[in-house]
């Protein structure tokens, strides 16, 4: 074989060599089939409708819009008062005037004037009374009806008694008309009250309980009920 053929055949067998190492290169570079490109278009419209967490936590700190916090009204509850601290001399009043009441009836007036004369001071009886918050009129009738126990009245006689008590005549008419008394009865009872230890004609029987306040019809009928 001729030197020329040689070369020729080396030369031929190179580039032959060389064919084969670029298609096997090549092999690497081919372009991506249209399938993965779909698949990214997909995932690129799923993250624009759906949003992760971690998107809407970077939207929602990249907001210039601070978030609106609803006030609440705080309401200041108001501070127990004190409880004042009775002084001895007060603490007795009104345990003396709670003593009297418990068992027998008084006007507002006429308490007072009792823890006075047990000792206490005007302004320490008062306070010991008004401590009792007491209803005077009940009172009234209460004192009313132990009149009535032990004696005989006339209506207005039985005010005037209550009045004299303490009883303003508001009180003392109301505890007198608690009382529902029968009047006739009761100017029969001071009738016969006062033939127990005197004696009358029948018309000096009848202006005695005129003047204790029963009318001149009650006075006849108490007069006749008693036995003149």
């Amino acid at each position: 074989m001729s030197r020329g053929k040689k070369a020729g055949l080396v030369g031929g067998g190179v580039l032959a060599g060389l064919v084969i190492i670029s298609i096997a290169a090549g092999g690497h570079d081919e372009t991506p089939t249209a399938a993965p490109a779909a698949a990214a278009t997909t995932t690129a419209a799923d993250s624009t409708t759906a949003p992760t967490a971690d998107q809407e936590a970077i939207d929602t700190l990249g907001s210039t819009e601070p978030p609106t916090i609803e006030a609440t009204e705080t309401v200041a509850e108001p501070a127990p008062e004190p409880t004042k601290q009775l002084t001895e001399s007060q603490q007795n009043a009104v345990d003396k005037a709670t003593d009297y009441l418990s068992f027998s009836s008084f006007s507002r007036s006429g308490l007072i004037k009792q823890l006075k004369f047990e000792g206490f001071t005007t302004k320490d009886a008062t306070f010991g009374v008004d401590a009792q918050k007491a209803n005077w009129n009940e009172q009234a009738a209460k004192k009313a009806a132990e009149y009535l126990e032990n004696g005989s009245f006339s209506r207005s006689g039985l005010i005037k008694q209550l009045k004299f008590e303490g009883f303003s005549t508001k009180d003392a008419t109301f505890g007198v008309n608690a009382q529902k008394a029968n009047w006739n009865e009761q100017a029969a009872k001071k009738a016969a009250e006062y033939l127990e230890y005197s004696s009358f004609s029948r018309s000096g029987l009848i202006e005695q309980l005129k003047f204790e306040g029963f009318s001149t019809g009650q006075a006849t009928y108490g007069v006749k009920k008693a036995g003149l």
